[in-house]
């Protein structure tokens, strides 16, 4: 049981605050030779796994580095496009790591954005007056918790299904956010937490 993200967002949907407090699940890096029995295609400025689950890697990888060289996008360290490549049978045997990709900065601002939106529709469907909004989303890995305080600042939690507690951390997280966020002289309202 863990505790993944922890997210601050301001009541005009802005990331405020972000903390990532987990280790990815382990990459997995394989040796390959011609021709490569991955189907792999660009996807989001990345080269990820679209066909062709083995050996821990998994459809939605994404390529991080060519012989323990770190893949920028879909670039190589030197420039090389990636899937050329590896397109290209004189480059193998090649030594290739996948692993989920990281979150960029602009990706975290943009999902705390959306889901201030989805948490206003939420609370704006509903057929009870008065809806608090989104409080839990729950998958099969993960639970988003939400407390919005009477002022519209969101604080959010990212943590295991089996996690218990979680409103009392949020209420925590809360308490030390008004104690020394809101009483620091320079810090200025809507504006990140540093």
């Amino acid at each position: 049981m863990a505790i993944f993200s922890v997210y601050v967002v301001n009541k005009a949907g802005g990331l405020i605050y972000q903390l990532d407090h987990y280790a990815p699940r382990a990459d997995t890096e394989k040796t390959f030779s011609f021709p490569l029995d991955l189907v792999l295609r660009p996807h989001d400025e990345r080269v990820v796994v679209a066909f062709g689950q083995r050996d821990g890697i998994r459809v939605g990888h994404a390529v991080l580095a060519i012989n323990g060289a770190e893949v920028n996008g879909r670039f190589t360290a030197d420039g090389k496009d990636v899937l050329e490549f590896l397109g290209n049978p004189a480059n193998y045997p090649v030594s290739i790591r996948f692993g989920r990709h990281r979150l960029s900065s602009n990706e975290k601002l943009m999902l705390a954005s959306m889901f201030h939106s989805l948490f206003a529709i939420g609370s704006q469907l509903s057929p009870e007056v008065g809806s608090s909004g989104i409080e839990m989303l729950e998958t099969d890995t993960f639970k988003l918790h939400c407390f919005q305080t009477l002022t519209g600042i969101k604080f959010m939690v990212l943590a295991d299904p089996r996690q218990t507690g979680i409103d009392a951390l949020l209420r925590k997280i809360y308490e030390i956010y008004s104690d020394f966020a809101l009483k620091n002289p320079f810090y200025s309202l809507e504006m990140p937490i540093r």
